[in-house]
């Protein structure tokens, strides 16, 4: 008698199963879309790591260290393209600075910030990036993509570094449809 139930029910399950499945929709992961598909930096820079951050911009800026913040939102098709670039600058930069993103909408609505808030810094739009050297000076701050090589050039110049036209050469070496890496030629 038990078997008979198991077998009726057990078949009505699996039926419910496989209308179920054919009925939904798949979830798919898209770059070029304005749809929350996750942490942008685990799907699409193949790093989750960068989030959530170990400090907040108040706590960098006791750390004497550059810090890069950068402002972000996980459904922006422009932050999710820009997401590879902030992983590929933790790569050489990430235990000698101080990484910090924000979600632009957690920031906290409010007349005035301080300069150790990161509303102070935020023009309104995403992506943005904001590098400060170990004294807590802006040294770039721009809205929109902008390249590893400007960051890295910022950077270098933070470190006191040899300018990329004289260091050894890096090229870009594609490790998947996303994400790329430098490595010397």
């Amino acid at each position: 008698m038990v078997v008979q139930f198991f077998r009726r029910f057990g078949l009505i399950a699996l039926c419910a199963i496989a209308l179920f499945s054919i009925w939904t929709t798949p979830a798919w992961a898209g770059i070029d879309d304005d749809n929350y598909d996750g942490n942008i930096f685990a799907l699409y820079a193949g790093n989750g790591s960068i989030v959530p951050p170990k400090f907040n911009l108040a706590q960098s800026f006791k750390q004497d260290k550059p810090t890069l913040l950068f402002f972000y939102v996980d459904d922006s098709r422009d932050s999710k393209v820009f997401s590879p670039v902030v992983s590929q600058l933790q790569a050489p930069y990430g235990r000698a600075a101080n990484f910090v993103p924000v979600a632009a909408d957690s920031i906290p609505v409010k007349d005035d910030y301080e300069p150790n808030e990161a509303g102070y810094y935020f023009k309104g739009s995403v992506p943005q990036t904001v590098v400060f050297d170990a004294k807590n000076n802006v040294v770039l701050n721009e809205v929109g993509q902008v390249s590893y090589e400007k960051v890295d050039d910022k950077l270098r110049e933070v470190f006191d570094l040899l300018p990329r036209e004289e260091s050894v050469e890096l090229r870009r070496r594609p490790v998947n449809e996303v994400n790329s890496e430098l490595v010397a030629e």
